[in-house]
């Protein structure tokens, strides 16, 4: 199975405003950066945005290693959550609906396709990727102004 390295970042000006994604793709010495934005989104929606789009371009079941800075995403994923949040019908207890739920049905399909190891990152920390991630993800919401 091959090992790919995933870095991913969202921002959003203003929460909802506009938004961007950034992710960092690596396998072996081959790197590929991706970006998007949306005029009208939020912080958590760039997030796994970013993760679904750089899981999508993979054409083969692949280890990854996935790095993102989102508590949000992470959590989520290495701790259950979203798995939980589905089989409840997309809510996270009694009375509160799970928020982007067609976003979590999409990653954790592309999650069952891979074996995913996901690593939390503390952002704006100085973390190269994780940083040039950042930089896409801003420039996206940017153009996304326009």
């Amino acid at each position: 199975m091959k090992q790919v390295t995933i870095y991913t970042d969202g921002a959003c000006q203003g929460n909802p405003g506009p938004g961007g994604w950034g992710a960092i793709l690596r396998y072996g010495s081959h790197e590929k950066e991706i970006s998007g934005g949306c005029a009208d989104t939020t912080n958590n929606r760039m997030e796994l945005t970013g993760v679904i789009q750089a899981l999508k371009l993979l054409k083969e079941p692949c280890a990854v290693t996935l790095y993102s800075d989102s508590q949000y995403v992470c959590n989520a994923l290495t701790k259950g959550w979203a798995k939980k949040w589905k089989q409840n019908g997309w809510m996270r207890n009694k009375k509160d609906p799970a928020l982007n739920p067609e976003l979590w049905d999409e990653l954790l399909q592309l999650a069952q396709i891979h074996q995913l190891d996901v690593r939390w990152v503390k952002g704006h920390a100085g973390h190269p990727e994780n940083e040039r991630c950042d930089r896409l993800a801003v420039a996206a919401a940017e153009k996304a102004k326009k």
